[in-house]
């Protein structure tokens, strides 16, 4: 069933369009509140380095808690902290009051996160905090409240406009809530130099998985690969290509370096009734495309596509052939 055009002249159609169009208008003033802020207020843009600086310095983990939506965002960004190199977990206010303040130590980093600053369920945590000596990082928009003042720093947020027009379902808020706790995620994710490989140990499942293979990983080695020396007779050739099933043959001299490479198209150039008594020397192309074990399996199908080719051989850091690599390796993993 293909999608229906929108008929401005329908009152309920006009109706939801001009209630997406207030939401949207608002998420937008709400984040452009918080990028002027962190341009003009140099208080808040050291809330930022401060916060870092202190997470940073701690040998525990975060713990991020919050009640109702904020602690759905709360939820979010210790999923996303721990997934990018800083422990962190979710506790819920109510069940730290009923034993789970035990989790917590003085080596951790408390994020609390409040739109109001005066939200009761947080007392307790606070409270411990202060008698236990835990760090506390607060999220709010409200300088002046209970939890900004009791904490080491306070990243205090613009006041905005919710898009609900009751001013009451937090939306703009949570959104902003959930802009400057990423924003914290990623900045300790570059301070610890976490890379693409560290992500791929959190990440091993699933389509990002699958894009965060190596090549090295997904690629034949040893008797697989179809390697023959230089000087080899074609008629080896054409055997090595027909047993290991690629559709190629790696020519390699005598330090076991690839020096070129016969294909399907090249014998098909060179067929004559001569061609098995010829040398590989003779028929194979020069200089090879190849590639490294270590660079990601989805930069391997790009050059791949890019090169209209289906092998790659792949080569160490002195050039010696230690693998090989088909399209079809890379489509059973998943990368695309």
């Amino acid at each position: 069933m293909g999608l229906r055009q929108v008929d401005t002249n329908a009152p309920e159609e006009r109706a939801v369009l001009e209630s997406v169009a207030r939401s949207i208008a608002a998420t937008v003033d709400g984040v452009s509140a918080l990028a002027t802020r962190f341009q003009a207020d140099k208080v808040f843009s050291r809330s930022f380095i401060d916060a870092v600086a202190l997470i940073s310095q701690r040998r525990g983990r975060v713990v991020l808690s919050g009640v109702g939506k904020s602690g759905h965002i709360g939820r979010k960004i210790a999923a996303t902290m721990a997934s990018t190199g800083t422990s962190a977990y979710f506790v819920h206010p109510t069940e730290a009051s009923h034993g789970d303040l035990g989790m917590i130590t003085s080596d951790d980093v408390l994020i609390l996160l409040s739109w109001s600053g005066e939200t009761v369920e947080l007392g307790p945590m606070l409270a411990y905090a202060k008698r236990f000596n835990v760090a506390v990082v607060s999220v709010t928009s409200n300088s002046e409240s209970l939890l900004a003042r009791n904490s080491d720093v306070a990243v205090t947020l613009p006041k905005v406009q919710e898009a609900c027009p009751h001013g009451l379902a937090p939306t703009t808020s949570t959104l902003l809530q959930l802009a400057v706790c990423d924003a914290l995620a990623v900045a300790l994710l570059e301070r610890r130099g976490f890379s693409a490989q560290d992500f791929k140990t959190f990440h091993p499942g699933g389509k990002l998985g699958s894009q965060l293979l190596l090549a090295g990983e997904l690629a034949h080695s040893g008797e697989a690969v179809p390697l023959l020396p230089l000087g080899s007779a074609m008629g080896d050739a054409v055997i090595q290509m027909s047993a290991k099933g690629f559709g190629v043959v790696g020519v390699i001299d005598a330090e076991g370096k690839l020096a070129g490479v016969i294909t399907d198209g090249d014998l098909r150039r060179h067929m004559s009734q001569q061609l098995l008594l010829e040398t590989v020397d003779a028929v194979m192309s020069h200089h090879p495309r190849v590639i490294k074990g270590s660079i990601l399996a989805s930069a391997a199908m790009e050059m791949m596509q890019a090169q209209k080719v289906t092998v790659l051989f792949l080569v160490d850091e002195q050039g010696v052939a230690s693998g090989i690599l088909h399209i079809h390796d890379l489509l059973r993993a998943g990368v695309v």
